[in-house]
């Protein structure tokens, strides 16, 4: 029985592609797009092609070829072949493989698959007009398929530079989508369509399907919007495979639904929450991230959310996406992240803690043991109640800040160290000035500012530890007060509470 995904492929023979550009940032439709492919491959064993569509190379940089590795490394989404990585279908450049479209286009043309059109963008715009106000399919008309020697001689002869187009057959085109079924194209809605511009470059549509064919690449997984143009790609497969370019196999499509933002409208590149950056300056871990993305559209089970990339993996079924638009959710989105931070073992946690606080200027970029020991005890502290890394500073950044740069914060010194404040800091001061150093553990700090502030003053918790939280924390959120107290240490956490004492009104 032929497999409904593989058809007589073997598992290990499937190859997909993932095609950025290196023109902008990645954003969450790109990656998930990577992120179907490479678990796409990874589920029977298969190859990821990373090729990056950079033939419009005014606006190549080096810095975008260098973005794009870094990124889908930073998320783990590693390629077998392509850049950096070889392979026996290279070059993985588009823009270093120009003189193998021009080729190909001659085979095209040379076999009548494709020819030269001369029209004029005026004698397009009239009769796609015409065809309107006709109530007719208003695409190309094919006025340039049969033209004599004579009238081909007429158009050079007034200087028209032609494109080329694809002959298109007359033929309903026809294919099962993974995600979407079959679905049915009608000849008389797809016009013959330019594959290269009046000035040699060729267009995506060309390019994409000829390095599809070259290079093996058996699935196509990638975003609804393409849906339009799957029929024409599917000729131009055709029409390469009669010609004998390629290994003749057309690739099997899945188009993915459309992810959607605020207002029900598709996620922009521009809309706040779309690019990678965001996600990695926050602090997002990658593991967090793509779990949420892959919810985008697919789901491990209906009653669960949060598993690893390696269950993505062994679970994955592209049959099983659903074709209908997803909303991107923020929200959910950091309550997947945060989910997996406390899947994290504690020594990784601090480990991926340090650079936050290293550029928050609270540790060095390699902080020393003692450093390293007194995060590692903190971090149970933190875990538990941390959404993102970008939090580490404002959690943690008061353990390790030299005293002379510590500050507190101005709204929160506004509501709590005013009033009753000084005489809650002077008795604790008190209390704690009379706890040794061998006594200075987070049982004797507990025990000895309970007895000063509660019993003594008789306050409530709340106005008895408001005003010692700040003072040795510089917020109004902090880990538990007494963990934080013994691992700030007997010297430094008098010295915040008496320097409080003084600032307090």
């Amino acid at each position: 029985m032929t497999d409904p995904v593989l058809g007589d492929l073997e598992p290990h023979e499937v190859r997909v592609r993932f095609p950025p550009s290196p023109t902008g940032l990645l954003t969450v439709g790109n990656i998930r797009s990577a992120l179907f492919n490479w678990a796409f491959a990874r589920h029977f064993g298969g190859k990821l092609v990373l090729r990056i569509e950079d033939t419009d190379t005014s606006r190549n940089t080096e810095e975008g070829y260098r973005y794009t590795y870094d990124a889908l490394r930073w998320l783990g989404l590693t390629w077998d072949e392509g850049p950096e990585a070889g392979g026996e279908f290279g070059p993985y450049l588009q823009s270093e493989r120009m003189e193998l479209y021009a080729d190909v286009v001659a085979k095209l043309m040379a076999a009548g698959k494709a020819y030269h059109c001369y029209c004029s963008q005026e004698e397009l715009d009239q009769r796609r007009e015409a065809a309107r106000t006709a109530g007719q399919h208003s695409g190309y008309d094919g006025h340039c398929r049969d033209l004599t020697p004579e009238q081909v001689q007429a158009y050079v002869g007034e200087g028209r530079r032609p494109v080329v187009r694809l002959l298109m057959p007359d033929h309903p085109i026809v294919f099962d989508d993974l995600v979407r079924g079959e679905i049915t194209f009608l000849p008389e809605n797809l016009g013959d369509y330019v594959l290269v511009r009046a000035n040699g470059y060729p267009l995506y549509p060309l390019v994409n399907p000829v390095d599809d064919a070259l290079m093996e690449i058996t699935h196509i997984l990638r975003g609804e919007d393409l849906l339009s143009s799957t029929p024409r790609q599917i000729a131009l497969y055709e029409a390469l495979a009669e010609i004998g370019i390629g290994s003749g196999r057309i690739p099997r499509f899945g188009h993915l639904p459309m992810v959607m933002g605020e207002g029900n409208k598709r996620l922009s590149k521009r809309d706040k929450g779309s690019g990678l950056t965001e996600y990695v300056d926050r602090g997002f871990l990658p593991e967090g991230l793509l779990n949420y993305l892959a919810l985008l559209g697919w789901s491990i089970a209906e009653d669960r959310d949060v598993f690893t990339m390696a269950e993505m993996v062994e679970a994955f079924d592209i049959r099983k996406v659903n074709s209908n638009a997803a909303r991107f959710d923020p929200k959910k989105c950091e309550a997947i992240n945060a989910a997996h931070m406390r899947l994290l073992p504690q020594d990784e946690f601090a480990r991926r803690m340090v650079p936050f606080l290293a550029a928050a200027g609270a540790l060095p970029a390699e902080p020393s043991a003692e450093q390293l020991a007194v995060l590692q005890a903190a971090v149970p502290l933190v875990q538990e109640r941390m959404n993102t890394l970008s939090e580490s500073d404002e959690m943690l950044g008061f353990l390790f800040v030299d005293e002379a740069a510590f500050t507190v914060d101005p709204d929160a010194a506004a509501k709590v160290l005013t009033g009753d404040a000084d005489a809650v800091l002077d008795a604790a001061v008190k209390a704690l000035s009379d706890l040794g150093g061998t006594d200075w553990t987070t049982a004797a700090i507990e025990a000895a500012l309970r007895a000063s502030l509660i019993d003594g003053l008789g306050l409530k918790p709340k106005n008895a530890f408001g005003p010692v939280r700040v003072a040795i924390s510089g917020r109004r959120i902090s880990p538990p007060l007494f963990e934080s107290l013994e691992l700030l240490g007997r010297d430094k956490s008098l010295h915040r509470l008496e320097r409080a004492r003084r600032t307090a009104s």
